[in-house]
């Protein structure tokens, strides 16, 4: 009589079809993870699924187009004063226009109407758009670069190093940035305009000592936040077994830094960045409001808006088209700035 395996023995369950190899639908189905991707990929994938993001993104790169390529094509340029277009409204023409187009030749309208000086609006609020768009993209930069290498460096260090440096950052804190910047702007008048007259340095004129001194006080004052930001990640990450494998190896503390820290926080650098422009373009149209930004006859948003505040009640429009502007510009950048930060954060998930 043949004797029935045990239940319980291990011999009972093995049975010869368990070695066949698997078939590729039974492999398929063995698969549970995605797709490897790279950082980069996958944050660009998850900021794609951000609608109020890309919506944006598009209306930054829009306003960019209308900044920096628009006035290339422009009929007008914006320090150029028409004869009787005097304070004309939107899509209207001077008297001298009207019979130029009786008599059939072609004039290009005045899309946003002119200024007290004659001069198309247009034109100076693409201008106006560039300048403040060139100072925020700047000023971003100079505040990541020197931001970035002393917030890291207190933090790798540490000890009294990293004491000192941050009490630095606290004494920066207090100093008043407009003082400073008027104080700048006088000191630098007369050299700039020296300079200015150099061969191939005429741009520094054109900007003046006001702007020029804008990008100082932001190189000097404004740095402090991305100083803080960047300590604190690096603090963190100079932990990691990483960080003690390149000590191991030999590697320089500016490599450590370079290729090892500052790298793996990359992230959060960009989406700091992109935050800190909309904050720069508000501080320079809030300067230039004031008087303290670009020399005349070069435009800026704030500047535009600063004289048309006394025409408020009869040209209106000359007033709310800059605010407008600046409004959507520091928007577009604020909410690509929270897209940014949703999709690069390693701690956010799906």
């Amino acid at each position: 009589m043949k004797e029935s395996p045990n239940p319980l023995s291990l011999q009972a369950r093995i049975h010869p079809d368990d070695f066949l190899p698997a078939t590729g639908d039974e492999k398929q189905g063995l698969v549970v993870m995605r797709e490897s991707v790279s950082f980069w990929k996958d944050g660009l994938r998850r900021l794609k699924k951000n609608k109020i993001a890309m919506v944006s993104l598009v209306v930054v790169i829009i306003i960019m187009f209308f900044a920096f390529i628009v006035p290339i094509f422009y009929p007008y340029s914006y320090e150029q004063q028409i004869k009787g277009s005097n304070n004309l409204a939107p899509f209207t023409y001077s008297a001298d226009e009207q019979a130029r187009i009786d008599a059939g030749e072609h004039v290009f309208p005045h899309i946003m109407g002119t200024d007290k000086m004659g001069r198309d609006y247009a034109i100076r609020v693409m201008m106006g758009s560039r300048i403040s768009l060139i100072v925020g993209l700047v000023a971003a930069v100079i505040i990541l670069v020197i931001g970035s290498i002393f917030g890291s460096v207190a933090a790798f260090f540490g000890g009294w190093v990293d004491i000192l440096m941050m009490r630095i950052v606290d004494i920066i804190y207090t100093i008043p940035d407009i003082l400073l910047i008027v104080l700048i702007s006088f000191a630098l008048k007369a050299p700039i305009d020296q300079l200015g007259k150099v061969p191939g340095f005429g741009w520094v004129q054109i900007l003046g000592a006001n702007l020029i001194s804008i990008f100082i006080v932001f190189a000097l004052l404004y740095w402090g936040g991305m100083a803080r930001m960047v300590r604190s990640q690096i603090l963190t990450l100079k932990e990691s077994e990483y960080v003690t494998a390149a000590k191991a190896l030999g590697a320089s503390n500016r490599r450590i830094i370079k290729k090892h820290l500052l790298t793996n926080c990359i992230g959060t650098l960009i989406v700091t960045t992109t935050l800190q422009i909309p904050s720069s373009i508000f501080t320079e149209s809030f300067l230039s409001f004031l008087g303290l930004g670009v020399a005349v006859p070069m435009p800026s948003l704030g500047s535009l808006a600063s004289d048309a505040i006394n025409g408020l009640n009869t040209y209106p429009h000359l007033l709310f088209i800059p605010a407008l502007l600046i409004s959507l510009i520091i928007l577009s950048f604020n909410l690509l700035g929270d897209g940014l930060r949703d999709a690069f954060d390693p701690k956010m998930k799906d």
